[in-house]
């Protein structure tokens, strides 16, 4: 990324860039949800994009998601290019039957004769005191059904650069942006440049174990490899970006240079998509430079708790990775 051509902005800011720029470029574009226009979002992301737009294009929706996710697909399958806000990922389960049953499998049933370009956009994770039913982590849902291509961005940049993407695809794209990360600030670039889907980065890069992390776990990760490093131990850190289409190539290659991964989650171990990942890790090449078994350090097994001890002790923190993978490389 040429720092020339960036600048300074919050995770939020560039998912409001990437939506103005794809509102501005195409006529087609247009953006519905709850309270996405004039109170500029649950989280401030849709801003003043109604007063850009206007209202026939940032449109305000009743409290349905069912509805409001059937009305996408149908617009979607008419030639428009619907962008979704769901308040909180939580509440995807009131419309799974629009995102499962329709938009993933439409172009399917009908022979390819009808595409479905939806994005889905929406906020999940914990972290901010909003207990058990506003603060899962669903992407092992989504990535589970054919026909569905979903994006967790850690970045800034990525926020932009995916959904850029994301609007860009004919097949419904479900982006899953962490509630934490909507203020952390990083560069990102001035035009409308796109991360491809289906692309894993590689965050740092060290000789001794490669830590996997999705979403808010990516900085923690490499907050984490700081301290390790500190301790004689170089990590590498990988973050795939998109879970569907995943890039697992990217990953066994790293995981075939250090012998060791420790894969990491905030969504609880039990059927989590680091269970994916390491299954693809000990099916592929990698398995004979194992050093160690795979591990998985995830959330618990429970739902996330209100008080802010417990709910921090529910999903792993920078202390537990760091005390995972030093375990990983000193005892293996």
């Amino acid at each position: 990324m040429d720092a020339t051509n960036t600048r300074t902005l919050t995770y939020a800011e560039a998912v409001r860039e990437a939506l103005g720029q794809a509102m501005e470029a195409d006529e087609r574009v247009f953006l519905l949800g709850e309270d996405v226009g004039t109170y500029g979002g649950a989280f401030g992301v849709t801003g003043d994009l109604v007063h850009r737009f206007g209202e026939e294009r940032v449109r305000d929706t009743p409290i349905s998601e069912l509805g409001i996710v059937g009305a996408a697909v149908g617009a979607a399958l008419a030639g428009m290019r619907p962008i979704v806000e769901i308040q909180f990922s939580d509440f995807t389960a009131q419309a799974m039957d629009q995102i499962v049953n329709q938009a993933a499998k439409i172009h399917f049933m009908l022979g390819g004769a009808a595409t479905v370009p939806m994005v889905l956009r929406t906020p999940g994770g914990s972290g901010t005191g909003a207990a058990a039913q506003h603060s899962q982590s669903l992407e092992a849902w989504f990535a589970h059904v054919p026909g569905l291509k979903v994006v967790m961005p850690a970045t800034p940049a990525d926020a932009k650069g995916l959904l850029l993407a994301a609007i860009d695809d004919p097949n419904p794209v479900i982006v899953l942006e962490h509630k934490l990360l909507y203020k952390q600030s990083g560069p990102v670039p001035d035009g409308a440049e796109r991360v491809r889907l289906g692309e894993t980065a590689v965050r740092r890069t060290g000789g001794d174990v490669t830590i996997v992390a999705t979403g808010v776990m990516v900085s923690r990760a490499l907050e984490a490899a700081e301290t390790l490093a500190s301790q004689g131990i170089q990590a590498s850190v990988l973050d795939p970006r998109t879970l569907r289409p995943l890039d697992d190539q990217t990953i066994v290659d790293s995981v075939t240079a250090t012998g060791r991964a420790l894969l990491v989650q905030e969504a609880p171990k039990t059927g989590g998509f680091m269970a994916e990942i390491a299954a693809r890790i000990v099916e592929s090449s990698a398995f004979g430079h194992l050093r160690a078994p795979v591990a998985r350090l995830c959330g618990l097994d429970v739902p996330i708790p209100y008080a802010p001890q417990l709910e921090r002790a529910a999903v792993p923190q920078v202390e537990d990775i760091v005390r995972e993978a030093s375990e990983l490389v000193n005892r293996w």
